[in-house]
């Protein structure tokens, strides 16, 4: 039986006693998680996921599992939220495996060259895969992205509205978030009150309030994208200099 200090104890600091091999807070985190990582799952297939007979919920703890040990505190997000964004990715995953079958997943198999009628073909339909996977995965992000915004009271309509309309200004936006992410206290004044600490910052940029002030949201955005693990997001902004 778990002791109840654990028990006591914030989930944060749960997730790193994990890590460092704690078994027995190991084990408690996966039975004590199974409802949510059950209502993960069930939000992805839109129906009630039963633990003990659907494979869903195994790709789900599986994945929740995996967040356990790839999550990182520093990152600013919860780890609940972390979890599900990671548990919801697997098993989306999972289901267009399944849906696609055996002929559409072995195109990323190995063939001998006389298996290959047309080897362009095949190529060309890697490309076509990956290029959906990838698309797709992006839109998941920005989903997750709207949801980061809205708790800075920010939207993308928004945004497209206040982004700089220069490239240098932009660059300049840019790299203010970078330093901005770089500060710990900055960082964790960001996180706690959702706002840009305009006096703190302008200390360490070569920018002036009015101008922090006049870029404030773009700089928030882009300073969020910088804290979460939005991978295709952050490879879709490079040509804004991220």
């Amino acid at each position: 039986m778990i002791n109840k200090t654990v028990q006591e104890k914030p989930l944060e600091q749960l997730i790193i006693s994990a890590q460092n091999g704690d078994t027995e807070v190991h084990n408690y985190l996966l039975k004590t998680y199974q409802p949510f990582v059950a209502k993960c799952v069930s939000d992805v297939c839109k129906r009630y996921i039963n633990p003990q007979h659907d494979d869903e919920f195994s790709i789900g703890l599986t994945a929740f599992n995996d967040a356990i040990f790839s999550y990182s505190i520093d990152k600013g997000s919860s780890f609940l939220n972390f979890a599900s964004i990671v548990i919801k990715r697997k098993v989306i995953d999972y289901i267009r495996y399944s849906q696609k079958g055996v002929k559409t997943v072995s195109i990323d198999e190995d063939f001998d060259d006389d298996q290959l009628e047309n080897p362009t073909e095949i190529r060309i339909a890697k490309e076509h895969y990956q290029e959906k996977e990838n698309a797709a995965m992006l839109r998941d992000e920005i989903e997750e992205f709207k949801k980061k915004l809205s708790e800075y009271k920010l939207s993308l309509i928004e945004l497209t509205e206040v982004s700089p309309k220069h490239n240098d200004a932009r660059e300049s936006a840019v790299r203010t978030a970078r330093i901005l992410y770089a500060d710990k206290d900055l960082r964790e004044y960001v996180w706690k009150k959702k706002k840009l600490p305009i006096k703190g910052l302008s200390k360490q940029v070569d920018v002036s309030k009015k101008t922090l002030e006049r870029n404030r949201k773009f700089i928030l955005a882009i300073f969020i994208v910088l804290s979460e693990d939005f991978i295709y997001l952050k490879d879709y902004l490079k040509g804004v200099g991220l």
